[in-house]
């Protein structure tokens, strides 16, 4: 039984602790020996929180028992990325200067798992200080691609993916600035969502509890998992407004209605750099899927769909020029050579300029949102590449920028607060690839119905066993 639990989603799993098929303790347990069996291969999970994880289980179990009100994911374990505050955890970001950065009190995101009755179970690796879509900790190490240890797992929460690939956790919380919910979804072969902006709340404590203009704008807490179910029931577990975040809302979202059909744009070979034909290739294995479904599927592409990548690397590197002397202090050499070659390659802009982005972003937002009226989903990829090779976003310039190149599809999301959703598609080159469901803001529940369509057509390729 044991050697099988680790294999089933989240809600999965609820369902056999409620009915009594298995016991919590069981789950946590096997979920443990997972960690343990197949960790080493992949250095996804940092933090083993074994202890407490067992001692909680035993709790749950017990509140079966007694018949008492059970959460969503009564008693199933669940990984946290080490950027998101654990009361009474370190938040270290990867990085050794918060190595014993003790959080105060758990974030939004964390308390509403536990209320639901999750286990936090361990802590997954990031970058340093999230600001690299390829794992690479100062503090723990790569983490490897479960499908090809010499391949990416994505980033910034790529020890999130990794370990929900492999299945050491059923279902995990991370966060997206830039593409970090969905890179390593594309990479390892899973699924989540970043959220429409203010969904879910965000709070930290470090390295300051008081966001900057973008994180405030285009950062976003979210759930990743195996399954779009169980995506999804992680989505509705955590949303709604925390007077911690000011940027929160208690937002009503939109669903796909029975029998609805939509008009579905794809968009399978972004304007703005190449695409790899297996990339291309899933995205169109998906719309097929959709139109299969009733949808009707027509090629579109958004306006000022290639002004939004620069609106975006205006915002995040116009701080990062302000912070550099800070980011070298804390950060590691692979941190700080992407850093340094994409910011050689986009000056610091003068404060009118910076101005005119936002006001810019204002435009295209509005813009997008009159499209959506028309095209009520955009089919793309999530990268415009599979999983890259470990550290070529630092090989000099041509990485950092290829980098950035790649990673355009996630961008638009960011900038402008939609909701993105990411499922697997198909496999290229033994990798897997994503396909990115995106919407207009609020409409994060049709969103994930349309990725549903495409789970069912297409399937579930993970757990797998590191290879």
């Amino acid at each position: 039984m044991s050697d099988e639990l680790w294999r089933l989603g989240a809600l999965q799993l609820a369902e056999g602790i409620r009915t009594r098929r298995f016991s919590s303790r069981e789950v946590v347990q096997a979920h443990l020996d997972r960690i343990a069996q197949v960790n080493g291969h992949v250095n996804a999970v940092v933090k083993v929180l074994a202890d407490s994880a067992v001692a909680a289980a035993d709790e749950a179990d017990a509140a079966v028992r007694s018949g008492a009100p059970l959460g969503a994911f009564h008693g199933v374990p669940f990984t946290i990325k080490e950027n998101i505050d654990v009361a009474g955890q370190p938040t270290t970001n990867g990085v050794p200067i918060f190595a014993e950065a003790i959080a105060p009190e758990s974030a939004p995101v964390v308390e509403r798992m536990i209320a639901a009755g999750a286990v936090p179970i361990g802590r997954t690796n990031l970058p340093d200080m999230g600001l690299r879509i390829h794992t690479d900790s100062t503090l723990y190490g790569r983490t490897k691609n479960p499908w090809n240890a010499e391949r990416t797992a994505g980033g910034s929460s790529g020890g999130e993916a990794a370990a929900l690939a492999t299945g050491m956790s059923p279902l995990g919380l991370g966060n997206d600035i830039g593409g970090s919910l969905r890179n390593p979804a594309h990479a390892c072969g899973i699924v989540s969502i970043k959220p429409s902006r203010g969904v879910v709340p965000d709070t930290q404590a470090f390295p300051t509890p008081d966001r900057s203009l973008s994180s405030q704008v285009m950062l976003n807490q979210g759930v990743m998992a195996r399954t779009v179910a169980d995506v999804r029931a992680g989505l509705l577990t955590v949303a709604g407004h925390d007077p911690r975040d000011p940027v929160s809302v208690p937002a009503v979202l939109t669903d796909l209605a029975p029998g609805e059909r939509l008009r579905v744009a794809v968009l399978a070979e972004p304007p703005g750099g190449s695409t790899h034909p297996g990339v291309a290739a899933a995205v169109r294995a998906a719309a097929d899927a959709l139109a299969d479904a009733g949808h009707e599927v027509v090629e579109a592409v958004p306006p000022d769909y290639e002004l939004s990548f620069l609106l975006w690397a205006a915002m995040l590197f116009t701080e990062l020029h302000d912070i550099r002397d800070q980011i070298d202090l804390v950060m590691g050499e692979g941190g700080k050579a992407l850093i340094a070659n994409a910011l050689d390659k986009f000056p610091k802009m003068s404060s009118l300029d910076y101005y005119m982005v936002h006001s810019q972003r204002d435009g295209v937002a509005r813009k997008w949102g009159v499209w959506f009226s028309d095209h009520p989903v955009l089919l793309s990829p999530t990268w415009s590449q599979p999983a890259f090779v470990a550290d070529w976003d630092i090989a000099g310039e041509e990485g950092s920028i290829g980098t950035l190149e790649l990673m355009r599809p996630v961008l638009p999301g960011n900038l402008l607060g939609l909701p993105c959703a990411v499922v697997p598609g198909a496999m290229t080159e033994g990798l897997p690839v994503g396909v990115q469901v995106i919407g207009d803001r609020y409409t994060d529940l049709r969103v994930l119905s349309v990725a549903q369509q495409i789970e069912d057509a297409l399937g579930i390729i993970t757990p797998i066993d590191p290879r």
